[in-house]
C-alpha cells in the first residue's frame, strides 16, 4: 500500500486542523503524509493553541495556516473538515469525514484542552482504520500472489 495522504481542513486553518495535523504527524510518523488548510485562513496559529500541543510536547509554533486549494484535495486519501462546509472542493475517490468540532477561536487554554484531547482521540481512530486497511492490503497480496493496492474508498461524494 501506498502511504495515505491526509488533509485537516478548517476555515482558518488556526486551530482544529493545525491540532489535528500535528498529532497525526506525531502519532503516525512517515505512515502517513499529513497537511492542514483553511478555507479562509488566518494571519497566524492561535496561540493559546500553539499552548496546549506544547503541553503535549508538540511545538507548532513554526505552523502558518495555509489556504485550501483544489489541488491539495486531489492529492489526497482522505480529506477531514472541521467546519469548512461547502467550501471544500468534493474531489471522486477521496473520503471525506467532517469532525464536527468546538472552534477554539477566541477561547483559553482550559477550554481548549477538551477539544485537543478529543481530537488526539480521534486521529488515533484514524491511525487505526489506515493500519487496518494497511493489513487487509496484505493479505490480499499474500492469499493472491500479487501486490494490491488499496484506494481510499468513494463512499461519500459530499461532506456530511
Amino acid at each position: 500500500m501506498s502511504v495515505p495522504e491526509v488533509l485537516f481542513v478548517c476555515v482558518h486553518n488556526a486551530g482544529r486542523s493545525q491540532m489535528a495535523a500535528a498529532f497525526l504527524r506525531h502519532h503516525g510518523g512517515d505512515r502517513v503524509v499529513v497537511r492542514s488548510a483553511g478555507s479562509a485562513p488566518a494571519d497566524t496559529v492561535n496561540p493559546a493553541v500553539v499552548e496546549v500541543m506544547a503541553e503535549r510536547g508538540i511545538d507548532i509554533s513554526g505552523e502558518q495556516p495555509k489556504k485550501l486549494t483544489t489541488e491539495g484535495v486531489e492529492r489526497s486519501d482522505f480529506v477531514i473538515t472541521m467546519g469548512c462546509g461547502d467550501a471544500c472542493p468534493v474531489v471522486p475517490g477521496t473520503r471525506y469525514l467532517d469532525w464536527k468540532l468546538d472552534d477554539p477561536a477566541g477561547r483559553p487554554a482550559e477550554e481548549i484542552r477538551p477539544v485537543r484531547d478529543e481530537i488526539e482521540r480521534r486521529v488515533q481512530d484514524l491511525l487505526s482504520e489506515l493500519a487496518g486497511a494497511s493489513a487487509t492490503a496484505g493479505r490480499a497480496a499474500s492469499d493472491t500472489g500479487t501486490a494490491a493496492t488499496v484506494s481510499a474508498p468513494s463512499t461519500r461524494n459530499a461532506v456530511e
